[in-house]
């Protein structure tokens, strides 16, 4: 039985309606699938999560923040196996994207400024109000952000974004530095619900009313991390003037419901928020470059200016020198600006690449999935030749002698006609990136000979943005 036969059923059965319309919502950083039903002018939301225990401890939160008054969305109905449920819908306006909406270039608008001031008096709310209420046991996946969780988010950023950035370590000395800073945060007081994802997208604006949506992942922790996670949320942007601002009004808010001295709180809070920026680094590595989801690999550059920022504000930089390297060779990183550059170009980009099959193919920086690949090494290879071993297809000498052989001609010819449609279907839709990568075996002559023809061609015939890269050339 597919996910869209259960949701109507459940909605059926809720709502008593027969004639029920479901669309599927554009896919999250989660698993979970969401869809809008409706029938008439009733409106739901329909989740499909087959993790039961994140669920459970959904249904569980949900049920707590609602008795104590907490904006939170209703869950109407579930199933059996507990694997779908039904949510009230809250629209679709986030605080991201009015703060997107209104924002003038860095100026942000009174009313986005009130609706952040809003949702952090609610945060306090949230983490104090609950703390003596909540059964942390229910939590998911574990019911503290103890020293496990924290081990959890260092290797996910050493793993999903360390290795696959390039970015060179010392796997034990490494080791060592996050054994250190978990010590020194495992010191901060943490008897609070943290939310764990308090961002400006887990956050919908309704009739002027804020709700807060994605707390499946809260358990008992400290109070900093979550502040760190609205504040430092990398695509929204903010300044740290405003940062500053928000941050006195969210201590504020605190004092009105427990006594915190202001110096407690912050001797740890920078190292918080650098904690949950090495955090946000794994997310964007597991979801951008092993998922292909393009809008994490273009929040990276917001997070290495907001790293850049944070990283003269640590003072134990001392007992972390191997984490702090890497870190500070991230924000030096020009490579990881290209993403940032990507989202922002108007004109379609082509990337043309020539590689060697022994290595991978090129990775699409885009997230764009992708576009061609072909293989050539079914033509004739001038590395086979001793007067031209040690030349590449860059060398005249090289392309002359690839141009004389009928099946390369053919190749090349056949390989720009497919591009040349692509180039015209996406310019006509404005689309912004395609991706052609031609292989062979050493990746030093017709692969090379084959992506500078290609390139030239663009470059002659399209009003396009070319970028060649050669990979083995610049080994």
């Amino acid at each position: 039985m597919n996910a869209e036969k259960i949701l109507k059923d459940l909605y059926r059965k809720k709502f008593n309606y027969n004639r029920i319309q479901i669309t599927p919502l554009p896919l999250s950083g989660s698993a979970r699938k969401y869809y809008r039903l409706h029938a008439g002018n009733n409106t739901v939301i329909g989740v499909n999560n087959e993790d039961v225990d994140e669920n459970n401890a959904f249904f569980y939160l949900t049920e707590e923040f609602k008795k104590l008054g907490l904006n939170v969305p209703e869950v109407y109905s579930t199933d059996k196996r507990n694997k779908f449920y039904l949510l009230e819908d809250l629209g679709d306006i986030t605080l991201y994207s009015l703060l997107n909406k209104k924002r003038k270039g860095k100026v942000i608008t009174p009313d986005i400024i009130d609706f952040y001031k809003r949702a952090i008096d609610e945060l306090a709310r949230f983490q104090i109000l609950t703390k003596d209420k909540i059964d942390f046991t229910k939590c998911y996946p574990r019911k503290s952000f103890d020293e496990l969780s924290m081990k959890w988010d260092l290797n996910y950023f050493k793993y999903y974004f360390l290795k696959p950035s390039g970015i060179q370590f010392d796997e034990d000395k490494l080791e060592r530095d996050f054994n250190n800073f978990i010590a020194y945060l495992s010191n901060a007081s943490s008897n609070y619900f943290m939310y764990r994802d308090f961002n400006s997208r887990n956050i919908m604006i309704k009739n002027d009313d804020l709700f807060f949506i994605d707390y499946q992942g809260g358990r008992k922790g400290p109070l900093q991390y979550d502040i760190a996670s609205l504040l430092f949320d990398s695509k929204a942007d903010l300044d740290d003037d405003l940062r500053t601002v928000l941050l006195n009004h969210y201590l504020k808010s605190v004092r009105k419901l427990e006594n915190i001295r202001r110096s407690d709180f912050m001797k740890y809070y920078y190292e918080f928020v650098l904690l949950r920026l090495i955090q946000m680094f794994g997310a964007y590595g597991n979801r951008g470059f092993f998922e292909g989801k393009a809008h994490f690999l273009q929040s990276i550059p917001y997070a290495v200016k907001n790293l850049e920022s944070i990283l003269k504000k640590i003072k134990i930089s001392r007992k972390i020198p191997e984490l702090f390297r890497v870190l500070d060779e991230i924000t030096r990183n020009k490579k990881l600006q290209e993403y940032k550059w990507n989202a922002e170009h108007k004109e379609l980009i082509v990337r043309v690449f020539s590689f060697s099959y022994k290595d991978k193919i090129p990775y699409d920086i885009s997230g764009n999935g992708g576009g061609f690949v072909f293989d050539c090494r079914a033509i004739p290879n001038p590395g086979k030749i001793e007067k031209y071993k040690h030349l590449t297809g860059r060398n005249k000498k090289v392309a002359d002698f690839l141009k004389t052989q009928p099946a390369a001609t053919k190749f090349l010819n056949e390989s720009i006609s497919m591009v040349e449609q692509v180039v015209e279907s996406y310019i006509e839709r404005g689309w912004r990136d395609l991706m052609v990568c031609y292989g062979c075996t050493g990746g030093q002559h017709r692969s090379v000979f084959c992506a500078e023809s290609l390139a030239s061609h663009l470059k002659k015939n399209y009003k396009v943005k070319v970028i060649l890269k050669h990979t083995r050339l610049h080994l």
